[in-house]
């Protein structure tokens, strides 16, 4: 692309092997052209129209150099990009994120930039790639800064969501919260960016223990639905607030909203998404006991994710798959699979499912009469959930292995540990649901 009106128009008129005279006449003269394309004079509106007729092309691409109808073309390509991430193919989704980068970047498109690179931090999200991911949302909204600020919620929620998964819940919250602060300033009231913020917060909020903000942000996005525009992002905010009626103990509520999700996106076709919601649909009957229920739900949510190449997501789903598998009395089968999953999960990509296992691990330990591993595993949980400032999870953790210590006569230790249980809830709720593992949020999945 040119820099200039006058180098492009220069290009054109050589490229067709026209004279300044040709181009000129009659409405103009050989020096007006000359001027103009040595950048002595700026051609005004009604020129640039003769101009770019007599060149057969369009006079915006003459006057900003890029191409009649390729904004709508990349539109297109990301849309398309969009449809191969939900159908499972993430590769060829990367490809086409990439090209219209490329393209967008080189015809100075910024606001297709920024989407671009949102689609690329969305993949890398799913492949558990959380600090690529996060690069990719940083990069998008640096480059969506010259425009409004709704544009650029979708890369600050995606970063949040990241921040989340790896444990960085009040880094998280922080995000969001001084996003809506700056919308409400800017007196910027867009319900789609405002329901994507609110029902962004829930998850962190509920892994907190801060239930009752996390009922509020839910509230302020249900309230939201239906003046949003974006039927996928209606149907992203029911699948989060499911976790909020879970933890106020409302769990026909939860799977309202989930059926309500899975309608969403069978309409829309989005069958990633609709797997996600299959997973949470699971989530909701493991919390309330419907353990066959659950592994039907996990099952084929497993079933679209391995076909969507979301080894990741697989990996955190199979922590739900195994906590099922032990209530239901396969303790061999659960272990197998706690154990597989943690040597496939690096702490820092997801401290909250390893933190999980290690949990998990040590219940099952307890049960077989391990008391020394299943405190390792354990302790293991109370550093990392400590990492995490996750309130009720570790609150639940530091019970476990307070009562295992209790057990073994290690009655100071164990007095130690309730203490450390009892500090990181000052503020938060109480857990309203289980009690081995709390009411965790559902929106980490998306």
């Amino acid at each position: 692309m040119s820099d200039s009106v006058g180098a492009r128009l220069l290009a054109a008129r050589t490229a067709r092997g026209l004279s300044q005279r040709r181009l000129a006449e009659p409405a103009y003269t050989p020096a007006y052209v000359s001027a103009v394309e040595l950048g002595h004079r700026r051609p005004s509106a009604e020129a640039l129209r003769f101009f770019a007729e007599r060149l057969g092309i369009d006079d915006d691409e003459l006057a900003t150099g890029i191409p009649a109808g390729l904004a709508a073309e990349l539109r297109l390509h990301l849309t398309e990009a969009r449809r191969h991430w939900s159908a499972g193919a993430p590769a060829v989704a990367v490809a086409a994120y990439r090209q219209v980068h490329e393209r967008a970047s080189a015809a100075g498109l910024t606001e297709l930039v920024g989407l671009a690179l949102q689609g690329l931090g969305r993949c890398a999200q799913q492949a558990g790639e959380l600090t690529q991911a996060i690069a990719h949302y940083s990069a998008a909204e640096r480059e969506l800064a010259e425009h409004p600020l709704p544009t650029r919620v979708p890369s600050i929620v995606g970063q949040a969501t990241c921040h989340a998964l790896a444990g960085r819940l009040r880094e998280a919250v922080f995000l969001l919260t001084s996003t809506i602060d700056a919308l409400e300033r800017a007196d910027l009231t867009d319900p789609d960016a405002v329901l994507l913020l609110h029902s962004g917060l829930v998850s962190p909020y509920t892994q907190l223990g801060l239930h009752a903000d996390a009922a509020r942000a839910a509230e302020v996005a249900i309230a939201l639905a239906p003046r949003v525009s974006d039927p996928e992002r209606v149907a992203a905010m029911h699948i989060r607030v499911a976790a909020t009626y879970l933890t106020q103990g409302k769990p026909s509520l939860a799977e309202a909203s989930l059926a309500k999700a899975h309608d969403l996106y069978s309409r829309l076709d989005l069958r990633t998404e609709l797997g996600y919601c299959r997973w949470s649909l699971g989530y909701t009957h493991a919390r309330t006991g419907k353990l066959d229920e659950a592994a039907r739900e996990f099952a084929a949510a497993r079933e679209v994710l391995v076909a969507a190449g979301a080894a990741f997501q697989v990996l955190r789903l199979d922590c739900e798959i195994a906590d099922v598998l032990r209530r239901q009395g396969h303790p061999h089968e659960a272990k197998i699979l706690l154990n597989n999953t943690l040597a496939a999960i690096d702490p820092a990509d997801d401290l909250m499912a390893v933190s999980d296992i290690h949990r998990q691990l040590g219940l099952l330990l307890v049960t077989e009469g391990d008391a020394v591993t299943a405190e390792n595993h354990y302790r293991a949980a109370v550093a990392l959930l400590e990492q995490a400032d996750a309130a009720l999870e570790l609150a639940v953790t530091c019970r476990l292995l307070g009562d295992l210590l209790s057990h073994l006569g290690r009655h100071a230790e164990a007095t130690a540990v309730y203490r450390t249980g009892l500090l990181a809830t000052e503020g938060a709720s109480p857990p309203l649901l289980g009690t081995d593992r709390p009411a965790a949020s559902l929106h980490a999945n998306q």
